[in-house]
């Protein structure tokens, strides 16, 4: 409950919310469940899983932030009570309800179970992953078959969220505990044909459909997405190799330091009956430091990336406690003051978050763009990319991006430029809407333009025809020459896009 009120009252953060809302949005504008598209352009980033849930929402529930973050908060539910499933299998009921409130009142699912994007959703189908695959080789001489079956059913969720690690980061957390247990032999039993099947089934058809419509998707799925990615030095974000031991810290706060004294425990403890058996406490050690390096290798980085490691470490962080907190006196009442403490840290950071992006955002114009549009008038864009102003006004028309393409696709680094360009590689046709800075000069004295450039972008200077409409917090809206298409009289009963009636101002 607590995830659901903190996911309705806050804007969409950009890019990541307003890009992936957006694709959403426009699948189910454009009916093409196929192709994930960013401005009409193909945006094979990462698979569609994420888009088509999105979509099934909004068909829901209608268009609103709101109603885009179901999604990963239904996700983010998931690995909750897969964390508390399994834990109460492997040791107690009270360390199962631990491990669950740790991690129900953490920054991951407080604040990540509510973010749109695909690290959620892939995290928490690596760790359903982990478990069934675990439970299956514990299960006896022989996996069980049914838990292999959901193992691979996981699997192929995870790729379709958001590619090999879905598939790459279970095999080698469960590939190391192999080893280590002893089990290894265990594999060749696996029901590698039905499970197989599955995987197929259920990951396979979309690439398949995906690479016969456009050849060079895989490629570039795999080869550019994935590989280029991880080991390249130019994308955004780079961070020191302990960037993600800073974010365990954070993402799981204070409960991570009880994981810590699940380590570093004193001797007469260490006597005493164990919480779980040494098997599955190896498993979720192998689970936490495999992904953290496997991540902390490249020199990108991004605090998403580190949610998968959460479940493993929430399990850690309750036996910590319950080893050296639990039999103190006052235990229960610091329990409850510390949830109370995360709750506040994440209304703070909840209802914060709105002013510090405002100028980042373009919520404001489409506020208004929205009720004074036509629809069909052209938006055009210049010294950056709105990624939420199509998703708050509903538009069904791409906008214009104006911009030096040819010079961009020469030096642009790993941004908004990139992202549109390389969608243009794919679909031509829809490429069109990546336009020269010129058109500008005959868009502003022909009626029916609009044109959105953030505050002080010298480029709509003396370009004729273009007057200041509106100026938001961070963003400026430019009218054209002359009356707009939605002031006509023949569109007069057309004013407005279907955004405005989400605007609270008609």
């Amino acid at each position: 409950m607590a995830l659901l009120v903190l996911a309705a009252t806050r804007p969409l953060a950009v890019p990541d919310e307003g890009r992936y809302g957006e694709v959403g949005r426009w699948m189910l504008q454009s009916g093409d469940w196929l192709t994930p598209r960013l401005n009409g352009m193909p945006f094979f980033h990462k698979p569609p899983y994420l888009y088509w849930l999105q979509a099934a929402s909004l068909a829901t529930f209608g268009v609103s932030e709101l109603a885009l973050r179901p999604v990963p908060a239904l996700h983010a539910g998931l690995m909750l009570v897969a964390l508390y499933l399994a834990a109460r299998t492997i040791s107690t009921e009270q360390v199962a309800r631990r491990a669950a409130v740790m991690l129900g009142t953490s920054l991951t699912f407080l604040i990540g179970g509510q973010y749109v994007n695909h690290d959620m959703l892939v995290a928490t189908w690596i760790g359903v992953a982990i478990w069934c695959f675990a439970f299956a080789f514990m299960a006896g001489d022989k996996p069980h078959a049914t838990l292999a079956r959901l193992g691979f059913v996981a699997c192929a969720l995870g790729l379709l969220s958001k590619g090999l690690i879905g598939i790459v980061l279970p095999g080698a957390v469960l590939f190391l505990w192999l080893l280590w247990t002893r089990q290894f032999k265990k594999v060749w039993h696996l029901p590698w044909l039905s499970g197989l099947a599955l995987f197929a089934l259920i990951a396979a058809p979309w690439f398949v459909l995906i690479g016969q419509k456009y050849p060079a998707a895989l490629h570039y799925i795999v080869v550019t997405q994935h590989f280029a990615r991880y080991t390249a030095t130019s994308y955004n974000n780079p961070q020191p190799w302990w960037f993600y031991l800073l974010a365990l810290a954070l993402l799981l706060f204070p409960w991570v330091f009880f994981a810590w004294r699940q380590i570093r425990r004193p001797a007469a403890q260490a006597l005493r009956k164990p919480l779980i058996a040494k098997e599955w406490g190896g498993l979720c050690w192998i689970w936490v430091v495999v992904i953290t390096v496997f991540f902390s290798i490249p020199a990108s980085k991004l605090i998403g990336y580190i949610l998968p490691v959460m479940p493993a470490l929430a399990l850690l962080a309750a036996l910590g406690w319950e080893r050296s907190m639990a039999p103190r006196a006052f235990a229960g009442k610091m329990f409850a003051a510390l949830c109370l403490l995360n709750l506040g840290i994440a209304v703070a950071i909840n209802t914060q978050v709105a002013g510090i992006t405002a100028t980042g955002r373009t919520q404001d114009v489409a506020r208004v763009l929205a009720c004074i549009a036509s629809p069909a008038d052209t938006v055009y864009a210049a010294g950056g990319y709105p990624y939420d102003l199509p998703f708050y006004t509903q538009s069904v028309r791409p906008i214009v991006v104006v911009d030096n393409w040819d010079w961009q696709r020469k030096n642009a680094g790993d941004g908004w430029e990139r992202e549109l360009f390389e969608g243009a590689d794919f679909d031509t046709r829809a490429g069109q809407v990546l336009q020269s800075a010129e058109v500008l000069t005959q868009a502003g004295v022909t009626p029916g333009n609009w044109l959105v450039a953030p505050t002080g972008n010298r480029r709509v200077e003396g370009l004729p025809g273009w007057k200041l409409f509106y100026q938001g917090a961070g963003w400026q809206l430019y009218q054209s020459a002359g009356p707009s298409a939605a002031e006509s009289p023949k569109a007069a009963q057309h004013k407005g896009l279907p955004g405005c009636k989400h605007q609270g101002n008609k």
